[in-house]
């Protein structure tokens, strides 16, 4: 019987919020990370409080070219770290010998080297030239929304409106015009009243 299941559905009830309000939007984690930690710093009850990325892209830093040698060395390397790994679980576990575990490592080590050269420029060969660099990659989001129950969503907004005055009312300005342009939208969209004879 798997657990999968039930572990997946114990982390989407604590991902998810029964009614989440939404506090700001704001453009980096650290400012929305800050905001919870003043919440947090007040007493109030953080546990109601969900920190969600949207608008997701993905960046690759390309790092330098990939040639053969390079390829080559990353295998050895790669392949002797695992032959010493192998070697010393092997010279742990036998107890028979004293002097043959240091040889048994060694000769793990190297076999795991040629094994991890070989193995890599194998690799490199059927890409048949293809992403001829390295990278590294990560996804991040362009915009953080705090959110929080909808019970617990007065509180929350009167304590931010404490910790930036400012942008509290700038945030109050941004949803009206918000509203104003959604209700132009939808009379734009609904058709005149027939008229009256």
């Amino acid at each position: 019987m798997s657990t999968q299941p039930n572990a997946m559905a114990r982390s989407r009830a604590v991902l998810s919020l029964e009614y989440p309000m939404s506090l700001g939007r704001y453009d980096t984690y650290d400012k929305a990370q800050k905001a919870v930690d003043y919440l947090s710093d007040h007493q109030f009850p953080v546990q109601n409080v969900l920190i969600v990325g949207t608008d997701l892209k993905q960046l690759e830093r390309v790092t330098g070219r990939l040639t053969r040698q390079r390829v080559a060395v990353g295998g050895l390397v790669s392949g002797a770290w695992l032959g010493l790994f192998v070697g010393l679980i092997f010279s742990l576990l036998d107890t028979g010998s004293n002097g043959a575990g240091f040889v048994g490592v060694l000769l793990t080590v190297a076999f795991g080297a040629i094994f991890g050269l070989v193995w890599a420029l194998i690799g490199y060969a059927l890409t048949g030239g293809n992403r001829d660099f390295t990278s590294v990659m990560q996804v991040v989001a362009t915009q953080y929304e705090v959110l929080v129950e909808h019970k617990f969503a007065a509180q929350a907004r009167e304590l931010l409106t404490k910790m930036d005055p400012m942008a509290a009312a700038q945030a109050q300005v941004d949803a009206a015009r918000e509203a104003e342009r959604q209700r132009a939208a939808a009379e734009q969209a609904s058709p005149p009243p027939p008229p009256t004879v």
